[in-house]
């Protein structure tokens, strides 16, 4: 009974709301008002038996299953990541609808391949007059260092995007074309994952089209235009600064694809190679979102340092697949749309299934006169998408919009540089549904949608695609630029939908245990990050004991000033904090502040550890739990106190101290993540036994440095007599069975590194591990009774070596790509 007057009052709800909304939308092109009723109010009926009537609460749930995603994006000139902005309300599309864009879609994207084929080729389309030379000559994104050359694979696009506009009437029009290195479509699956776990009856109710079949075939493709039949697949990427950096770990996590950095590549006798752990791996295709121009300083932009010299050579002899082609971007021209109605009749024989928005180039006389004559009604826009002198802000404006100087000042740049503009029509697009204040309210919307190559060689499109919702009811596609809000994309039908999935199927006997290559450089920063974690965790253990906060024991007695400072003198050794001009409280607080919460000062405070933890955890995304890349980014606390500060932040150490060692697979990324933790643990409890555990050591001293070590308790059930020395040292220092001596780290760094790959098949140890080796037997040798400066200062010394004998063979050093030798190349 309950659940049926549950149902009942979600139809209630969703029927409401759907009325509501109609009633003050109009029917001036909106989807909703525009379609038939059952699709809607199954969405709604969905959604009102998830949050009642609260429409807010169900913004709120929608975006907090993005957060947990890891969804995220940078706007560009900001370093700090924002919360992905995603409606509840999904875009519904009817099936038969969607095979009408589908079908233009593809179209489009055989008319750009056979286009590109001419302009690197046969140049026929010039020759014969159908398109102007300064069309392409003038386009930056024109190589001509590719002319001649046939891409590996035989095309020139495997992956291609599509922005549309729906009108007022329900038409839909192409509003621009994204070849160089299209995002979206890692969004387009974020917004699904989030969107189903918040409607998750929907998929049954509506026989949603899946996005799974999609990705697949992409992944395929690009493996069938290799040339090797077991190829490797990286997504190279310009860094974390670049915006859509969440979306590209994403879609390398869900393809099973390396990410990279153009460091991480190494091009040597015409191949590309990665360079990892092991050595150097063959690479033998790369999804590129590095801007072409960057690809490769030896062939481009001699300035770049994010490229790969000799990745072109590669490229030009077949050995390396590259998605999209270099070169492609230069249909990627508003000016272009001048001229694709006549050249898709001309090279397809038939007109365009989904047309361009009517757009006029100023380089023809004719054009730029009905430019000119009707300026007021026209978007102008830069013909090759940036670099001219009349527009303000050098982007696209209504010609309406324009003051009588910005008038003059285009005028007069159209008079020197005609072909530099595009007249463009200004369109008015359909609104949809989006939450607002409690309520529904009507916003327009553009879709962009992705098509990829196939293994066959043909072009499949994603059922829906990423679209973008504008913040303000303006329905003008130039108004509502890049958009403020996301929403899914549901293709429904009548027909049930296999449940596809890049999941392995339930009774699948494929087993894998191999995780895969690890680049150097993930090693690098995953080493680091245990580095940078530990050195936070010990200058935090430092500041508590210095305060007067004993960690485990007798409430916080206070220390003698000979050991404050000392603890004092380790602070400034870390380069935390300045020396204070007295021992007095305030000013050990002061810096304590300053080691505890000072960045951008130069300081190696424990905020600035977490700064660079924080930084590693944002390039780490592929490989990191959404768990831990959350704590990563935590703010840093607030607390009045600061003692409740280093609580907190110790809470926050000890969990993510319990995710690596609980949660992380123990694979090569962990051992060197647990190796920085151990090298960084090792080096602070020999400098504190350096500090506070040699001959003439007080009580206080004692104290503390078991404190230090996180050892008081583990102390005190075994002594009942009180501190001694001897003892104490023992066991922060020598004893193999407490987790915080000295003698359990170098037995870990011992481990890991027996276990980590080797370059040569001599048998014998190389330099890292002879180096663990020796400090292993120096530390097991060892008595506590004997320890002095001379031993402690000789192991951190062999621990340093150490250190840098892991870099050298393991971590990308420069532009060398080959540390060892007898390497072999696979």
């Amino acid at each position: 009974m309950a659940t049926q007057q549950a149902l009942f009052g979600a139809a209630t709800h969703a029927r409401r709301w759907v009325d509501d909304y109609r009633a003050h939308a109009g029917t001036g092109g909106d989807v909703l008002c525009a379609a038939e009723d059952a699709p809607w109010l199954a969405m709604f009926e969905e959604l009102a038996a998830l949050v009642g009537d609260d429409l807010g609460h169900a913004r709120e749930r929608v975006q907090r299953h993005a957060a947990d995603i890891g969804t995220g994006f940078r706007i560009i000139g900001e370093t700090e990541e924002r919360s992905w902005p995603l409606s509840p309300v999904p875009l519904l599309i009817d099936g038969d609808e969607w095979r009408h864009i589908e079908r233009g879609v593809v179209q489009r994207a055989d008319l750009f391949e056979a286009i590109l084929a001419d302009l690197y080729g046969e140049a026929k389309l010039v020759a014969r007059g159908l398109v102007p030379a300064a069309l392409v000559a003038g386009s930056p994104f024109f190589l001509r260092q590719l002319v001649g050359l046939t891409p590996p694979g035989g095309h020139h696009l495997h992956f291609v995007a599509v922005d549309l506009g729906r009108g007022p009437t329900g038409e839909w029009r192409v509003l621009a074309d994204h070849l160089r290195s299209p995002t979206g479509a890692g969004y387009a699956l974020e917004n699904r994952l989030a969107v189903s776990r918040t409607l998750g009856g929907l998929q049954a109710r509506l026989n949603v089209a899946r996005h799974a079949p999609f990705f697949a075939a992409f992944r395929d493709g690009l493996a069938a235009a290799c040339a090797r039949t077991d190829p490797r697949i990286g997504l190279l990427t310009p860094g974390r600064y670049n915006p859509s950096y969440p979306e590209q770990a994403h879609l390398a996590r869900y393809l099973g694809l390396l990410l990279v950095e153009g460091a991480d590549l190494a091009a040597l006798e015409d191949r590309v190679y990665v360079r990892t752990i092991g050595g150097l791996k063959r690479i033998d295709a790369l999804w590129r979102r590095l801007d072409p121009r960057f690809l490769d300083p030896l062939a481009f932009d001699t300035h770049s340092k994010i490229g790969v010299p000799g990745l072109i050579d590669a490229y030009a002899t077949g050995n390396v697949l590259l998605a999209n082609a270099p070169g492609v971007g230069v249909l990627e021209a508003p000016a272009w749309n001048a001229f694709l109605p006549q050249l898709c009749t001309r090279l397809t024989g038939a007109g365009l299934s989904l047309p361009n928005i009517a757009t006029w180039w100023c380089g023809q006389p004719t054009e730029r006169a009905r430019v000119e004559e009707d300026l007021a009604n026209l978007l102008i826009s830069p013909a090759f998408g940036g670099g001219t002198l009349g527009l303000p802000g050098d982007a696209p404006v209504s010609g309406g919009d324009l003051t009588d100087a910005q008038r003059a000042t285009l005028l007069a740049d159209l008079e020197r540089r005609p072909q530099d503009y595009v007249g463009q029509e200004i369109v008015r697009l359909s609104t949809m549904p989006v939450v607002g204040d409690e309520a529904l309210v009507a916003r327009p919307f553009t879709l962009r949608v992705f098509a990829a190559r196939g293994p066959d060689g043909r072009w499949t499109v994603l059922p829906g695609g990423f679209c973008r919702i504008g913040e303000h009811p303006d329905p003008r596609a130039a108004v509502m630029g890049e958009g403020n809000w996301s929403a899914d994309v549901v293709i429904y039908g009548r027909d049930p939908v296999d449940p596809v999935s890049l999941l392995p199927a339930p009774d699948s006997h494929h087993v894998r245990r191999n995780p895969g290559t690890l680049p150097s450089r993930v090693a690098d920063n995953f080493f680091w990050l245990g580095r940078y974690l530990e050195r936070g965790e010990a200058l935090l253990a430092i500041i508590r004991v210095m305060l007067g906060n004993s960690i485990d024991a007798d409430g916080g007695a206070a220390l003698g000033p000979d050991t404050v400072s000392r603890l004092v003198g380790m602070l400034a050794a870390a380069g935390a904090a300045p020396l204070p001009t007295a021992l007095k409280r305030p000013d050990l607080t002061q810096m304590a502040r300053t080691a505890m919460e000072s960045v951008g000062a130069g300081w190696q405070s424990v905020a600035e550890m977490n700064v660079q933890a924080r930084r590693i955890g944002n390039v780490s995304r592929d490989r990191l739990s959404a768990d831990m890349v959350r704590l990563l980014d935590a703010p840093f606390p607030t607390h009045r106190g600061m003692l409740d500060r280093t609580g907190s932040l110790q809470r926050r150490y000890a969990a993510i101290a319990g995710l690596s060692a609980e949660h992380m697979s123990r694979t090569a990324a962990w051992r060197f993540h647990d190796l920085g933790r151990r090298i960084e643990r090792a080096l602070a409890i020999v400098r504190a036994t350096r500090t506070f555990g040699l001959p003439g050591a007080s009580l206080d001293d004692l104290s503390t440095l078991l404190d230090l070590a996180n050892s008081q308790i583990s102390y005190r059930q075994r002594y009942l007599t009180g501190l001694a020395r001897v003892p104490v040292l023992d066991l922060v220092a020598l004893d193999p069975g407490n987790p915080r001596a000295l003698a359990f780290q170098v037995e870990r760094i011992w481990e890991h590194l027996c276990e980590l790959p080797v370059l040569q098949d001599d048998g014998m140890a190389e330099e890292q591990q002879a180096e663990a080796t020796e400090l292993k037997a120096m530390v097991s040798v060892a008595r506590a009774a004997t320890i002095n400066a001379d031993m402690l200062n000789t192991t951190e010394r062999r621990l340093s070596t150490l250190s840098d004998a892991i870099a050298r063979r393991y971590f990308l050093q420069g532009a060398e790509p080959l540390r060892a030798g007898g390497l072999t190349l696979a």
